[in-house]
């Protein structure tokens, strides 16, 4: 039985390499890798080896399902909140409270890294040199088609 349900998350998390691509993708790796990382851990190691299977399977969901430049931020954001559904629907469901908890919690934490992720990419490329329009608008201009009569000729006396 541990062989086959670690052969299945395995198996689960390869094929998501097909459809990774953005926020959706990760939340729902991210669910359906921390529910089998939490069936998985449940055999080899009872509830805290479900734990861990959980943040296990979830930041590699979170992960293949994410954009490639947040696959870190999902990866993490998939590992707590299906570590930490697992436990909290532990202690209100048992068994299967843990197994939704995990997918809510991954699903979420995905869904949420990668978007955390992205929006830190587009803020890093929107203030990064003369790209930014305040500049340009305070009259600091450079020396290209907007200098007019001086761009060409310069003879230096």
């Amino acid at each position: 039985m541990k062989f086959s349900s670690i052969l299945l998350l395995s198996f689960s998390l390869a094929s998501g390499a097909a459809m990774a691509g953005g926020t959706t993708e990760a939340g729902v790796g991210g669910a359906l890798g921390g529910v089998l990382g939490s069936v998985v851990g449940q055999q080899i190691g009872g509830n805290t080896g479900s734990a861990i299977g959980a943040a296990l399977g979830g930041a590699g969901g979170s992960a293949v399902g994410a954009d490639k430049r947040s696959r870190g931020e999902a990866a993490i954001g998939g590992a707590l909140g299906a570590a930490g559904g697992n436990v909290v629907g532990r202690s209100v469901g048992g068994n299967t409270g843990s197994l939704v908890g995990a997918a809510a919690g991954g699903g979420a934490g995905g869904a949420l890294g990668n978007y955390m992720g992205n929006r830190s990419d587009d803020d890093d490329r929107r203030y990064r040199g003369r790209d930014n329009r305040r500049y340009d608008r305070d009259d600091h201009r450079g020396r290209g088609h907007a200098y007019g009569h001086r761009k060409h000729h310069h003879r230096h006396r």
